[in-house]
Formats: structure tokens, C-alpha cells, sequence
């Protein structure tokens, strides 16, 4: 097999080097393409041979191989390991009984989880289809948007900025062309790639600079390429293949783990000291190991993986129906946990349609020279369209003035996030070549050395560039977005680099208008009422974001910007960042490291985007969030996608993730209190009585019961206060709530054991291997009273232990006043009905017998009723305290 893996890793590799080492119009035929493209039945039956454009997918597992995972899990483990020694050892039939009940226990877990997660597979790939990244493919000669699974080699595709790299491609043709490959090398700055030949044999697959790989993006510029490989035989997907199924751990599962082994560790100590308190009190060991075994059954929360499994299905399937699709589920914990939201303000907090509301000179008069080159630009740039430039080609009546189809683009020089400018060369119908610019005021003031006013053309005096700055000022203090408008004369050259972008004569600016939202406000307002921190990341400059901050209730008097982010250590930054709300002017890598630098500080930090800009932030942060209509990169590198961009629905989401951790630790609250509670009264027990307190079957079925019982906590109802503050996992937290709460389980416990011992007269029941035959001959009435005594114990603890933790749910699942403040879904309130009446109804059915029961005398109800009044007000109490101390 690893032969046959090498073998095809070298021709993969050889592949790529033919193709790197072929001049560009041999390469095409080599392919069994043309610059046109497949067609469509090529297309199809490449799809056929080589399969989809997918690496490393999660293959569809059958139902048994599913179950078989499920049953991986170390408390499954542990459970089915402990059945198997009690049936090895069984000598009775109550041994035999006992296992079952194990197995019973076992099946009950899966079953429930393996149904659970097969519900949550089918949702969650309905989910993933509705998140789409395609490919610009050239099929029958015809540009059209190819969903990227369905790339075949030979086809012949478009390259932008901001799109994903579809396959392991060759360049054909490539203008400025910048590719980020930090995916595959760890390279921080973009690289540039060219469609040149590149002789080298010696060097790397990854080195050659006119090949792409799959899973890095284009930053800047433009291409045509042929794509060489797809899907497993790609660079990426030959790394990606050994990765498969892996996930990266949240805090959240970190934490979950930390609890289960600290359960599973708990049990291993508690067990034998149980079994040796046992077998030494009461001199029966075989007795102890089975009590012992019931114990550690006890202390096993084996429905764990099927209470989280639930949670994160039911609340992905919720968000879902509130427009918020998780990509990973487990990233819910962290999205419930966020503290702070770092987004952009374009679209976000504005209406995202931009309007084009002024084409002025540089005095500020209406200029429709300014207005035709902003037409010209946006309608010849090959890059990504953004909604600056759909702004300008909604001017249509243009097109047909301007006669378009009689310009042709000589050549262009694509925007990037270094020079923030971009520029077209066209041929006007009179054979005449000029250079049109357009970008960040201050950036192309740099560039120019002359400005057109009313057809005369003045030099840009250094006392002039300061009324110019001035004048973009203000249209910036009033909300606008500026552009800067240059043009330079060309001679009849053909190509055009950066440094042509020189000597340029400033014609005008563009001034764009982004209102804000309505709901802008009120939503950041709601965030931070529930605790989450909104701070706005943008590249746009600081006048107009202070503008539409200060509009929308973000604080804005201070503004860092991305020339003093850049002279900053990372420590520095850390202690800025927490004072600041806003930030402008910042590159890609800024907003990654105030992201990184809010992280140090030990916030949960989401960070919200759909630009090209934004891809490296939103793999920084603990929650990448983006929108459906985003660049491919962002989409890629998000964990949630919302279906509208919108503060909103984004609250919403953040709510439905607070009430999946809020319910998945309601059982973990209940278990570790209830097992901590446990141990007091199965040492004390073991210990202060000569005969065993309650049989190892009894023990079984009363987990069993209980574990029933927990089954609906998914679809419990959540209160608004348990989701009015970020839920970051606490272990501390955790330990308290079992410190505290906990015991209260064990006294009344013993309240039990005193009323059952005094009252119940249970003082002459005896341990079972002191009841001899000769024993029993002699004094048959007074052994059946023993005996009868030990059952009746037995019955009485069962009966109590089940019913009050049975209950004790209701005031665990809220920080209210139970059943009063706050009530339970439907289904978790009937299961604690139904669980009660099953154990107060065992006792007299027909059950009794096997199970060692025997009936209850009806005083013992009504101490009952006391104990669960007592039980419930004292949690309350304790809970309550707690709470008043900020400790759960």
C-alpha cells in the first residue's frame, strides 16, 4: 500500500513538472484541452474518470460502522467491560440480571446517540449544500460559475482576487498575479506567480512559479490557468488525505474531556476502597466486587456523548432556521462563548448599497470627465467587483453614451492592499491610449504631479496638496467613502507594470454614501447587553468610520490606526486594544494581530468578514464568522455563515449557542454533584452497616432510571438569564457547583438511613452470608424478619435516592426559583414524572421479587414528601448562594 501511495505521489510530482517546464502553448495539448475549454460531455466523462474535486472527504459510513464508532467512546468502554466481568463471574440469577441491566444501560446510550447523529449528519450536509463556492470555468467557450466540486483536469478556468485556487493549476496567462500559499508553507506574504516557463527540475513542486495548488487564494490580480489535478491527486490533497477526520479541539471538547477522565479517574479510586470497606466489614467478597461494580456503573456518566451529541445537533438545526449555518459543530461552545466581535463596517453596520452621490473635480464641481473614467475603470477591471464599483455601473445610461464596445483594455495593473490603487490602460475610438487610476486619496496624491481643472492641467504644489487633503477630509467627516481619479497619456506600448502608475494628473474624486443600518444600533446595543464587546476592524480611513461609529453607539473619540498598529510589539497592542473600540486603516495582517492580540488578553474573540482582507483574521479568531455572499477564501475560512448580513441574526445565533452549552451543563452539573454525593453515602453505608445496603441489581437499575430520565435535557427551556453573559468553559466552575451541591444528596441520604434503621426497625437486618442453613433451620421466622428487614432498607434507599435525584434536576437546570420562575420543557417534566411513578410503583409490582424489593408501609410517603421539600429548598438555598458569590 505505501508503495502504491509513493508511486502515485511521484507521478503527481512529475505532472507538475512537465507542465511547470512546458512552454505555455504546449501545454494545452499535453492536457488534451484548448483555450476554449472543455465541453460539456469532456467535462462529464473526465468527472467520471477522476471523480470529484473533493480532498479527503468524509466518506458515507454504513449504519453499522457508524454504531461501531459510537461505541469507541471510554465510558461505552468502560460499561461494556464491566458487563463482561459481571457475567463471568455471575453464579445467580440476579448476577445475571445485573449484566443485563449493564448491557441495557449500553444500548440505551448508543441507540440514542447513534439515532441522533444520524439525524444530525443528514441536517448538517443539508446545511453544507447550502453554502456554495464555485469556479470561473471556460465550458464550450463560455465563461459560467462551476460548483468547485465539479472541476475535472483539462479545464480551463478564470482567476480574480479573492478566489480560491479550484485545483493544482498552470498558468496560462497571469497579470500581477500574487497568490497567499500560507496554507501549505507557513509564508506569511504573499507570493508571485507568473505564467512564464519555468526550466528549474531540481526544486520542489511548490516552488515553481507558474504552478497553483489547491487550498491557497489569490490576494491581488488576475489569470487564466489550465487545471492540472483535482481533489485526493492534488498537492493539498495528498497532505490533507493523512488528516482526515481530524478535528482540532475547542475548549469546549478540551473541557469535556478534562471531565470525563476526571469521572473515569474518580471511579478507579473510589471502586476498590468501596470493595475493600465491603469485603472487610462483611466478610463476603464476592458480594463486595458486584457492589463494587454496581458503584463504579454509578459514577459512569455514560450519557454524556449522547447529551452533547443532541445539544449540538438540535442547536446547529435552531440556528439554521435563524440564518446562521455552522460549519463545525464545535464551534458552537465558542460562539456562545464569544465576548468579543470584531467585524467590518461595510455592510455590517451600513445598508451595504453603496450610492455614488458625488463625481467632482478637485474643487468639488460636478465632473462628468470624472464620472466617464470611474465607468471606464469599473467596466474594464478584471478583478473582484466590489460595491464601490457596482455603484458606478449603475450608471447604465453611461454605457451606451460612452460607447462602450468602442474602448478596448490595453492592459491592467490590479489592485492590492500595499499600493491601494488600481489602474486600466484603454484605446479610445480615436486610437489614443491612456492610463486611468483610481484609489485611497492619499495613495494616488502620492502618484500624481499635476491636477486637471475646468480642461487646464496645474502642477500639484506642496502648498496645494494640503487644500487637497483638506478637501477629502471633509467629505470624509461627512460620511463619505472618497476615491481619488487620475489619468496619464500612453504611448503605444502593450504593457504596463506599477511603475507606470507615476507622473499620473489628478481629475477628481468619486464620493461614496453608505448609510447605516437601522437596525445597526439597536443590535450592537443587544450584543452588549449580553456581554459581547463589538469592535469594528476596517481598512476604510478613520473620518468616515468615526462618522458611522459614533451614528450607530460605538465609541469613537479614539481610533487606532494601522501606521501605529505597525510600530507596536505584541504587548504593546494587547494593552491598546483593550481600550479601543475602533480601528481604521488596517491591512489584512493588522486585523490579524489585534485579533491575536485581543486572544492574549483572554477574550473569546469572533471576528466577522467577507472581503479577500479578512481571510487571515477569521482563521485567527476563536469563531470565524462570515456571510453566504462572501469571496470563496472567507467562506472557506469561516466556522459560521450567516444567510444575511446582519447584526441581528447574528445575536441570535450567539443566544442559540449559549442554550447548547447551557444545557449540556446542566448534565454535567448533575452528574458531577450527584456521583460526588454518591460516594458519601456508598463509603458511609459500606462501612456503618454490617449488612450490604442496597443490592448491586438495585444499584443498576436505579442508574438505568436515572439515566432514562436525562434523555430530553437537549430540548429543555433555556432563560434568558442563562444567556445573558458569554459561557466560556469553566472547570473551577464545575468543581464548585459539585463541591457544594453535592453533598446535600448524602445527608439526606443518611436522614434516610436513620429513619429506615430506627423508625423501620431495620436494626435486626443481617448480612447474607451470617444467615447460614443451620442458622436459618433453627430460626426460620427470625431469619425471614432479617431478611425481609435488609429488603425493606434496600427498598427504602432505592426508592429515595431515585426520586430526589429524579427531581433535583428541576432546581439544578435554572439560576430561578424552580417550578415557579422557571419551568422545564414538556418532555424532560413528563420523564420526571414518569421515572418517579416508576420508582414509587416498583416496590408493589410484580418486578418486586427479582429486583429484591419488598413493600413499602405507607409512613414511609410521607417522610418522603419532607425529604423532597427539604432536598429542593436546601439546593435552592445553597444554588442561590453560590450564584450571590459569582462562583457558578
Amino acid at each position: 500500500m505505501a508503495g502504491s501511495n509513493n508511486s502515485n505521489n511521484q507521478r503527481a510530482a512529475d505532472l507538475v513538472r512537465d507542465a511547470a517546464t512546458r512552454e505555455t502553448s504546449e501545454v494545452l495539448p499535453s492536457l488534451g484541452t484548448s483555450p476554449n475549454g472543455l465541453t460539456e460531455d469532456e467535462a462529464l466523462a473526465r468527472l467520471e474518470q477522476y471523480g470529484p474535486n473533493e480532498v479527503a472527504q468524509e466518506k458515507k459510513h454504513n449504519w453499522l460502522y457508524r454504531f461501531y464508532i459510537a461505541a469507541l467512546n471510554p465510558l461505552v468502554i468502560l460499561l461494556m467491560l464491566l458487563a463482561a466481568v459481571t457475567f463471568a463471574t455471575a453464579e445467580s440469577s440476579s448476577d445475571y440480571l445485573g449484566g443485563a441491566v449493564m448491557l441495557a444501560m449500553v444500548v440505551l446510550g448508543l441507540s440514542l446517540r447513534f439515532i441522533q447523529e444520524t439525524k444530525a449528519d443528514n441536517a448538517a450536509a443539508k446545511l453544507k449544500a447550502m453554502i456554495k463556492v464555485t469556479a470561473t470555468v471556460l465550458r464550450d467557450g463560455q465563461a459560467q460559475e462551476v460548483p468547485l466540486r465539479q472541476l475535472v483536469p483539462g479545464d480551463v478556468v478564470k482567476l480574480s482576487a479573492g478566489d480560491m485556487i479550484p485545483g493544482d493549476v498552470r498558468l496560462i496567462s497571469a497579470k500581477d498575479l500574487f497568490i497567499i500559499q500560507a496554507t501549505l508553507t507557513g509564508e506569511s506574504l504573499p507570493v508571485e506567480k507568473t505564467d512564464a516557463r519555468d526550466p528549474r527540475t531540481g526544486v520542489s513542486s511548490i516552488e515553481h512559479t507558474n504552478i497553483c495548488f489547491l487550498g491557497t487564494s489569490v490576494e491581488s490580480g488576475a489569470a487564466t490557468a489550465v487545471v492540472l489535478a483535482t481533489g485526493a491527486q492534488t498537492y493539498f490533497g495528498k497532505m490533507a488525505t493523512s488528516l482526515a477526520g481530524q478535528q482540532v479541539d475547542t475548549a469546549f471538547d478540551r473541557g469535556v474531556k478534562k471531565f470525563t477522565w476526571l469521572m473515569i479517574r474518580f471511579m478507579m479510586v473510589m471502586t476498590p476502597v468501596v470493595f475493600l470497606i465491603n469485603g472487610l466489614t462483611k466478610h463476603d467478597w464476592k458480594m463486595a466486587f458486584f457492589f463494587a461494580l454496581a458503584v463504579a456503573v454509578g459514577l459512569t456518566p455514560e450519557m454524556l456523548p449522547m447529551i452533547i451529541s443532541v445539544c449540538l445537533s438540535k442547536g446547529a438545526l435552531l440556528m439554521s432556521r435563524k440564518k446562521v449555518i455552522v460549519k463545525r459543530l464545535n464551534s458552537i461552545q465558542n460562539f456562545g462563548a464569544m465576548n468579543v466581535l470584531c467585524t467590518d463596517k461595510t455592510g455590517t453596520l451600513t445598508i451595504d448599497h453603496v450610492i455614488l452621490e458625488l463625481h467632482c473635480d478637485v474643487f468639488k464641481n460636478e465632473s462628468e470627465a470624472v464620472l466617464r473614467d470611474a465607468y471606464l475603470l469599473s467596466h474594464f477591471q478584471t478583478g473582484l467587483k466590489n460595491v464601490l464599483d457596482r455603484a458606478v455601473l449603475r450608471y447604465k445610461e453611461l454605457h451606451k453614451e460612452l460607447g462602450i464596445d468602442r474602448y478596448k483594455m490595453v492592459d491592467e495593473i490590479p489592485f492590492d492592499f500595499s499600493r491601494r490603487m488600481m489602474s486600466v490602460a484603454v484605446e479610445g475610438p480615436d486610437g489614443e491610449r491612456q492610463l486611468l487610476t483610481k484609489g485611497a486619496p492619499e495613495a494616488v496624491f502620492a502618484k500624481c504631479t499635476h491636477f486637471e481643472s475646468e480642461d487646464e492641467i496645474f502642477p500639484m504644489e506642496p502648498i496645494l496638496v494640503g487644500d487637497l487633503v483638506q478637501q477629502v477630509n471633509e467629505l470624509s467627516e461627512d460620511g463619505f467613502r472618497v476615491l481619488a481619479v487620475a489619468t496619464k497619456k500612453l504611448g503605444q506600448q502593450t504593457t504596463f507594470t506599477k511603475a507606470d502608475e507615476s507622473n499620473l494628473v489628478l481629475t477628481g474624486y468619486l464620493a461614496f454614501l453608505d448609510p447605516p443600518k437601522d437596525t445597526a444600533a439597536k443590535a450592537i446595543e443587544a450584543l452588549r447587553q449580553h456581554g459581547v464587546t463589538v469592535k469594528v476592524l476596517t481598512g476604510d480611513n478613520d473620518l468616515v468610520t468615526r462618522k458611522v461609529c459614533s451614528e450607530v453607539g460605538i465609541h469613537a473619540e479614539k481610533i487606532l490606526l494601522g501606521g501605529q498598529v505597525e510600530t507596536m510589539s505584541d504587548a504593546e497592542l494587547a494593552e491598546a486594544v483593550e481600550a479601543m473600540d475602533v480601528f481604521a486603516r488596517l491591512s489584512p495582517a493588522h486585523k490579524k494581530r489585534v485579533v491575536q492580540a485581543l486572544q492574549k488578553k483572554g477574550h473569546v474573540v469572533g471576528f466577522m468578514g467577507d472581503g479577500i482582507n479578512d481571510a487571515p483574521a477569521l482563521r485567527a479568531a476563536d469563531v470565524g464568522i462570515s456571510v453566504d455572499n462572501a469571496v470563496d477564501i472567507a467562506k472557506e475560512s469561516a466556522d459560521v455563515i450567516l444567510l444575511e448580513k446582519n447584526l441581528m441574526v447574528l445575536e441570535e445565533g450567539v443566544l442559540e449557542g449559549r442554550k447548547v452549552f447551557v444545557n449540556i451543563l446542566k448534565y454535567i452539573r448533575m452528574g458531577a454533584s450527584s456521583n460526588f454525593g454518591n460516594m458519601f453515602s456508598m463509603v458511609g453505608a459500606a462501612a456503618l452497616f454490617k449488612f450490604q445496603p442496597i443490592m448491586p441489581l438495585q444499584i443498576l437499575t436505579n442508574n438505568l432510571l436515572y439515566d432514562f430520565s436525562q434523555v430530553p435535557i437537549p430540548t429543555d427551556n433555556v432563560g434568558p438569564q442563562q444567556t445573558a453573559k458569554p459561557r466560556p468553559w469553566q472547570i473551577g466552575e464545575i468543581a464548585r457547583f459539585m463541591f457544594f451541591i453535592g453533598p446535600i444528596s448524602s445527608i439526606f441520604d443518611y436522614t434516610t438511613f436513620i429513619v429506615m434503621w430506627i423508625f423501620f426497625k431495620c436494626t435486626n437486618a443481617v448480612a447474607q452470608t451470617q444467615m447460614t442453613p443451620e442458622l436459618v433451620a433453627r430460626f426460620k421466622d427470625e431469619a425471614i424478619n432479617h431478611t425481609h428487614a435488609a429488603q425493606l432498607f434496600h427498598t427504602g434507599w432505592f426508592v429515595e435516592s431515585l426520586i430526589t435525584q429524579t427531581l433535583i434536576i428541576h432546581v439544578i437546570r435554572t439560576n430561578l426559583i424552580p417550578f415557579i420562575q422557571s419551568r422545564s420543557s414538556w418532555q424532560l417534566s413528563m420523564t420526571t414524572i414518569l421515572i418517579m411513578l416508576i420508582g414509587a410503583v416498583l416496590p408493589y409490582s410484580p418486578l418486586a421479587a427479582p429486583l429484591g424489593f419488598v413493600p413499602l408501609p405507607w409512613q414511609f410517603w410521607p417522610y418522603l414528601l419532607l425529604t423532597l421539600l427539604c432536598y429542593v429548598a436546601l439546593t435552592q438555598l445553597i444554588k442561590t448562594w453560590l450564584i450571590r458569590k459569582s462562583w457558578v
